[in-house]
């Protein structure tokens, strides 16, 4: 069991990245808008998003290279447009989980409801962590907190069960208006934007640099970490139906009011001698999102300007780190707002984006880099063309709706 266990690192650093602000932020919000009536959108996006999620570790255990190296040799353009894309993306990504942590962290220490004095603190904390720890601090420190995070929230989940009055309704339902929007942003980082896939990739072959592990290892890890993602999306949606639901009550747009709300989700049905737990859980929840973030981005980036300037340059991470950190900082000071508003741009812009990944990450692992043995199944092929069709038809039915 425990070797099982050493063998667990990538899958679960991108169950970090995805239980941030799409569990507890969109899927509880889902829950408490609309009760069980989005549990159809957060199953089907999950299936049709799997294959192009697990092509990361599986084309980085097969060919020893990152996705980022297979966009490359595909096409240089299909690099650049992930570049740009990226880096239209990243700052906004960066600060909506920022802002969610700094919430939690007013919350749990008092000291100052500033969230720009916050935001500053997690910032550094977290780039000091990832200068000096770097990838061997992550894989550690993610997997205690994952472990309390699933315990606490199906614990949660079930005394909610317990204590609820209401007659369940289980009727699926397809949101127009405003509600429309909320669910393209509800499925674009559910449970996370496509481009975590490249993230995978990377994290993969740092592992596989201070540790032997198979392809089949590498998969189990991804599975393990995936369907733990999907389980606790449904527990969050759960918990906002069962105890916001109907209650006239609704999610507040400031950051440090919905982190009250969020905890006060938590300690109605433990009780308040649960808050200090529940606080801690929450904040390092977020906190672990956050920074993988933060040291994602900065890793693609890094690789993807070493490709397109040939050049190795190893210090190309502190740049791309700084210039995030930098960054998001300045959005802070510019265009602290509604952090509902943060969150919807981030999702909404992961969401349009998807079926370009998708697309080009079927196409990486069917090209002649891939070796043959280790190229998908025909199940996962036909899921992957089904998928892209599901994410294609989403995003041009969104674009329609919203811009013309």
């Amino acid at each position: 069991m425990i070797k099982i266990f050493s063998k667990l690192g990538p899958g679960l650093l991108f169950a970090a990245a995805a239980i941030g602000v799409s569990h507890l932020v969109q899927s509880t919000r889902a829950g408490a808008d609309f009760g069980w009536g989005l549990i159809w959108a957060l199953i089907l996006v999950n299936i049709f998003k799997y294959p192009f999620f697990q092509y990361g570790p599986r084309y980085a255990m097969a060919t020893g290279e990152s996705l980022l190296d297979g966009y490359y040799k595909v096409g240089k353009i299909f690099l650049i447009t992930y570049f740009i894309l990226n880096l239209a993306t990243m700052f906004t990504i960066q600060t909506a989980v920022t802002i969610v942590t700094a919430g939690l962290a007013s919350s749990l220490f008092g000291l100052t409801d500033n969230m720009v004095i916050w935001s500053l603190i997690i910032t550094a904390i977290c780039y000091i962590i990832l200068l000096f720890g770097k990838y061997q601090v992550l894989d550690k420190m993610i997997k205690v907190i994952i472990l309390i995070l699933a315990i606490s929230t199906l614990f949660s989940t079930g005394v909610a069960s317990i204590n609820s009055n209401e007659i369940y309704s289980f009727e699926q339902i397809f949101p127009t208006g405003s509600g429309l929007v909320f669910l393209v942003a509800f499925m674009g980082w559910m449970p996370a934007p496509l481009d975590i896939s490249i993230w995978h990739s990377i994290w993969a072959l740092e592992k596989k640099k201070n540790q032997k592990v198979t392809i089949k290892e590498s998969l189990f890890d991804f599975n393990v970490g995936y369907f733990a993602t999907v389980i606790l999306g449904i527990c969050f949606v759960s918990l906002g139906a069962l105890v916001m639901y109907n209650s006239g009550i609704s999610f507040s747009n400031s950051g440090s009011v919905f982190a009250n709300q969020l905890i006060e989700l938590y300690t109605s049905n433990l009780g308040d001698s649960f808050y200090l737990i529940i606080s801690i859980c929450a904040f390092t929840t977020m906190l672990s999102t956050t920074i993988t973030c933060l040291d994602a981005s900065p890793r693609t980036m890094s690789r993807a300007t070493q490709l397109l300037t040939n050049n190795n340059n190893k210090s190309y991470y502190f740049h791309w780190i700084s210039a995030l950190a930098i960054g998001t900082m300045l959005i802070f000071y510019f265009l602290l707002s509604e952090m509902g508003a943060l969150v919807e741009v981030a999702t909404i812009l992961s969401f349009i984006t998807a079926p370009f990944y998708a697309i080009l990450n079927y196409k990486l692992i069917m090209s002649k880099n891939m070796p043959s043995s280790h190229k998908p199944s025909k199940p996962l092929r036909v899921l992957s063309v089904v998928g892209i069709l599901f994410l294609s038809f989403f995003a041009l039915g969104y674009i329609l709706t919203r811009f013309i």
